[in-house]
């Protein structure tokens, strides 16, 4: 590992913040409501996983694209092919209902999108770079990111759950 810029890094972490700072603007129905009842275990790992991603992201020149590492740029070329699809995912987001659901829900059969897209993209990221220190806190944030995305899955199943099971009054 080399310590350096990875203008690779600044890349993919744009293409990870765009679509967030979007949705900032838009939020979900219903999202800081559900915000408030997050696992503080699981929100401390998913914030401490995002500093660690960001910073390891930038600061290891192994990251960044080098056609002399033949196959090795398969990693590379998956990790390009989640974000894109973790894009499209955000496409399909805006033009939805902006429902919580639809906030959690699956694309192209990849379960909770919006948390796994990234996290895999990261992941296959340090797998390129050979760097265990970006994976590290990948795997961190990985558990807390998920984590949070799952149980606003469960508590969405839980609400219509609930909503069609209403006795009649």
């Amino acid at each position: 590992m080399h310590f350096g810029f990875s203008y690779l890094g600044l890349l993919m972490l744009l293409a990870l913040f765009l679509p967030n700072l979007l949705w900032t603007k838009r939020k979900t129905e219903g999202y800081e409501q559900a915000a408030a009842r997050e696992n503080k275990v699981l929100l401390a790992l998913e914030r401490t996983g995002q500093v660690l991603v960001t910073t390891f992201s930038l600061i290891f020149s192994d990251l960044n694209p080098d056609i002399q590492k033949g196959l090795w740029n398969l990693w590379l070329l998956g990790a390009a092919a989640l974000l894109l699809l973790y894009e499209l995912y955000w496409v399909r987001y805006f033009r939805s209902g902006r429902t919580m659901a639809d906030f959690y829900s699956s694309f192209c059969g990849i379960p909770l999108a919006g948390a796994t897209l990234p996290v895999a993209a990261f992941l296959l990221l340090a797998v390129y770079g050979k760097n265990p220190f970006l994976a590290g806190s990948v795997l961190l944030l990985a558990i807390g990111h998920i984590g949070i995305h799952w149980q606003g899955r469960q508590a969405v199943g839980q609400a219509r759950s609930r909503a069609r099971h209403v006795p009649y009054q």
